[in-house]
């Protein structure tokens, strides 16, 4: 599950990698609108599939799957990759303190604000979110090169407003198993706020010296997680 300014393209060096050594993959588009909303779409998705399923969420689709998984039996385990990972309560925004673990360059300054419709939000009204082009590559594709990296900012899928900070639900990581990939040189999400989080869902952590865009330039070691985790999960 990819998260927020990034669209499932994101996988494609692991779905390639995954399929070749005969794992099914599907990696549906996160619609970004709502951390409720998303969830029960992502949940739908997963009641579509016969057989266990190893749920894997980068950023934002972290707290998706947290929620998305609660409820559906045939989820074994949980990936989280450079993630968000709520707690119930917390929202994406609120998932960890950052005066307490600082690194992120993901400020509001970094940010374009554009106000839009969400029928997922109150009211129907909404912000989008996007990074900014010049800010791009510093937040988010720390390990690509610039021509690479102002491609992904110009292709970037929004994260609203309300996703942001819509609190989450009760996470299925208190009931599925849990591995963590944490991104040491991440300036999205803190590294030591990951810590936090994986270590608060009991999560088996492992880390790598990445950028946030780990899926894209370590898609060895995420599918090295993915598939560790499956067999243990079974």
């Amino acid at each position: 599950m990819h998260g927020a300014f990034a669209d499932a393209s994101g996988w494609n060096s692991e779905v390639h990698l995954l399929e070749q050594l005969g794992y099914p993959v599907i990696a549906p588009a996160d619609p970004l609108r709502g951390l409720t909303s998303d969830a029960d779409y992502i949940r739908a998705v997963i009641g579509s599939i016969s057989g266990p399923v190893v749920l894997v969420g980068h950023s934002y689709g972290g707290a998706v799957i947290t929620n998305a998984a609660r409820g559906a039996s045939n989820v074994v385990a949980l990936v989280y990759v450079a993630a968000f990972v709520p707690d119930i309560g917390t929202s994406v925004a609120t998932s960890y303190d950052p005066s307490l673990y600082p690194g992120s360059a993901l400020t509001p300054d970094a940010l374009v604000v554009r106000p839009v419709p969400n029928a997922a939000a109150p009211g129907g009204q909404d912000a989008d979110l996007t990074i900014r082009p010049d800010k791009f590559r510093q937040v988010f594709a720390g390990d690509q090169s610039a021509s690479t990296a102002a491609v992904m900012a110009a292709t970037q899928r929004p994260l609203s407003a309300f996703a942001f900070t819509e609190p989450s639900g009760e996470p299925a990581w208190k009931s599925i198993p849990s591995w963590d990939l944490v991104t040491l040189d991440d300036s999205a999400i803190a590294p030591a706020g990951q810590l936090f989080m994986a270590h608060r869902a009991g999560a088996r952590v492992t880390t790598i010296h990445s950028a946030h865009d780990v899926m894209v330039s370590h898609p060895l070691a995420v599918v090295q997680l993915i598939v560790k985790a499956a067999a243990i999960a079974h």
